[in-house]
């Protein structure tokens, strides 16, 4: 099961593999773009326990609106008792993350795969 929420320049589709919600992200995620993401956050949070991936592999851009949805978003979670971890961080949203500290706040992994290995990236 996937749905697409779709802006002019970025769109979120959801999908799920065993154990875990994946939010696979393209586009420019900005103050212009950012409805999808919020949406899609707020409409998986109400399923039960699993993790969250947000899969940044297809994001060439993400400024601090996207940062910040996704903290809000990561609240959320651990109220609803689950984890928001990030995977696929391209270089300039990579430093966006470390130039921030965001890096920190998230587990971040290379790929799906290494997420669902439980491998987090090192930096």
């Amino acid at each position: 099961m996937s749905a697409t929420a779709e802006g002019d320049r970025f769109t979120v589709e959801v999908g799920h593999v065993p154990g875990a919600t994946v939010l696979t992200l393209v586009g420019e995620l900005d103050h212009d773009t950012a409805q999808p993401l919020r949406e899609a956050l707020g409409a998986v949070q109400a399923e039960d326990g699993e993790r969250l991936l947000v899969d940044f592999s297809g994001v060439a851009f993400c400024d601090s609106t996207g940062l910040n949805v996704l903290l809000q978003g990561r609240q959320e979670a651990e109220r609803a008792g689950t984890t928001i971890e990030v995977v696929g961080l391209r270089r300039p949203v990579e430093r966006m993350f470390r130039i921030t500290g965001v890096d920190e706040i998230f587990t971040v992994h290379a790929d799906v795969t290494a997420a669902l290995a439980g491998r987090p990236q090192h930096h």
